[in-house]
């Protein structure tokens, strides 16, 4: 059974936000997919923006998204795309712990689930060998930005934004999971002076060892 949700106004929200992203965020997801190939999972998919960046030599994408509302705008975005794209309305715990996996693609999705450690280990589960996590995320901040973050989470942010949790560890978590971390660094995709708190992001490689 399809493990769906139901999430009306962030669907109606992220679609507007995503058919409207800024310039510095439509590179960063063009860099975070570039030199992918063979066989690609990615995770909460939205509505489908990164599909027109996956290069020629992924052979298929299968891409994961429980938000029904979503999963169809995603499923017109495939439509379009120069590879394979399968969007599946679904969790990726569906998938078995088996590694079939060339790479996996998280972009603006670890932010959002209950147990980003688990979901992690998972992933790396399903990776073959020598296959890549590609990592585009919110991070947690310091000072008065890492404040902002920890308020902004405890209060409306996560209700209002998919269960959005900005002030999270995620490269402590990859690292965690026994991925090898490459290539990573962090960017602003907003102005650092705008009180955003999901304005700072990282972008990495991370690659199971074997």
């Amino acid at each position: 059974m399809s493990d769906t949700v139901d999430n009306p106004f962030f669907a109606r929200l992220w679609t507007a936000m995503s058919s409207r992203e800024p310039e510095s965020l439509r590179r960063l997801r063009r860099e975070n997919l570039a030199g992918l190939t063979g066989r690609v999972l990615e995770v909460g998919a939205g509505t489908g923006t990164n599909f027109e960046f996956y290069p020629t030599a992924v052979t298929e994408v299968v891409a994961v998204e429980p938000e029904h509302r979503l999963a169809t705008v995603a499923r017109r975005a495939a439509e379009t795309a120069r590879v394979h794209i399968t969007v599946d309305p679904d969790t990726v715990e569906k998938f078995a712990d088996t590694a079939q996996f060339d790479a996996v693609v998280c972009s603006l999705v670890l932010c959002s689930v209950d147990d980003p450690e688990q979901v992690v280990r998972h992933l790396f589960s399903l990776l073959r060998p020598g296959g890549q996590l590609r990592y585009l995320e919110h991070v947690a901040g310091i000072g008065a930005r890492g404040g902002l973050q920890k308020v902004a989470d405890a209060t409306i942010w996560p209700r209002l934004l998919g269960n959005c949790h900005s002030h999270r560890h995620t490269e402590q978590t990859i690292v965690g999971a026994g991925f090898h971390v490459t290539g990573a660094r962090r960017e602003w995709v907003f102005p650092p002076w705008l009180p955003v708190p999901a304005s700072e992001f990282a972008i990495g490689v991370a690659v199971r060892p074997g």
